[in-house]
């Protein structure tokens, strides 16, 4: 199955290598582009893409406000934040807007084929490791932990490892079961929690202090 994309970014060479990029992927087609944010409500709502890799610095309307606005008229679609640095704090915003992760925009095409595969599949890119440093950097503070009580307690350790970055196989591994024990314990957190995928979860488990951010280095 072909995978759409709408391209959203306000510096038309930046689109066209994007462009470039996935018209390379077989199983990849761009069937929009947008400079604006507004544009990109537009287009997400006339075109119903897959996939939207959405740029966040943009005149007129910021990429985090276009893409809170497409998520929720368009549940479906999932939102790649596209970044020139891996240090934006804006990034982090982006992600409890409901984005499924992000690319710095020096991505080359294996990366952003499987970034875009991955979160049209309905997952969430916490990876390269990039990601989970925005997450960790950018946290708020720990809240008491009262909404994490709904889980069980091999839901709570299992949210804890996808927020230290594990695989659903390498997770599998740490607690003797499957991985599809494991994705079940990880759809049933998301669930109890209302949060909207796996990104969201680990957001929410660092904020209620069911994981600490690592130290920075001094």
């Amino acid at each position: 199955m072909t995978i759409s994309v709408l391209l959203v970014d306000d510096q038309a060479l930046v689109r066209a290598g994007f462009r470039a990029l996935l018209a390379r992927a077989k199983t990849l087609a761009v069937v929009g582009e947008a400079a604006t944010g507004e544009e990109a409500i537009d287009q997400a709502i006339r075109l119903r893409p897959d996939v939207v890799l959405m740029d966040i610095r943009m005149p007129g309307m910021h990429g985090i406000d276009a893409t809170r606005h497409i998520l929720s008229q368009l549940p479906a679609t999932k939102v790649i934040i596209l970044t020139t640095f891996d240090t934006d704090e804006n990034v982090f915003d982006a992600l409890r807007a409901g984005a499924s992760g992000f690319l710095t925009k020096e991505v080359d095409l294996a990366e952003l084929r499987r970034a875009v595969e991955v979160v049209a599949a309905g997952e969430a890119l916490l990876s390269p490791s990039v990601t989970r440093r925005v997450v960790e950097r950018f946290a708020h503070r720990p809240r008491p932990a009262a909404t994490l009580h709904a889980l069980t307690t091999r839901e709570s350790e299992v949210v804890r490892l996808v927020a230290t970055g594990l695989s659903n196989d390498e997770i599998a591994a740490a607690l003797v079961i499957s991985p599809l024990t494991v994705k079940t314990h990880i759809t049933r957190a998301i669930t109890k929690l209302g949060v909207r995928d796996r990104v969201q979860l680990v957001i929410l488990a660092y904020e209620h202090g069911l994981v600490s951010p690592a130290p920075t280095d001094t």
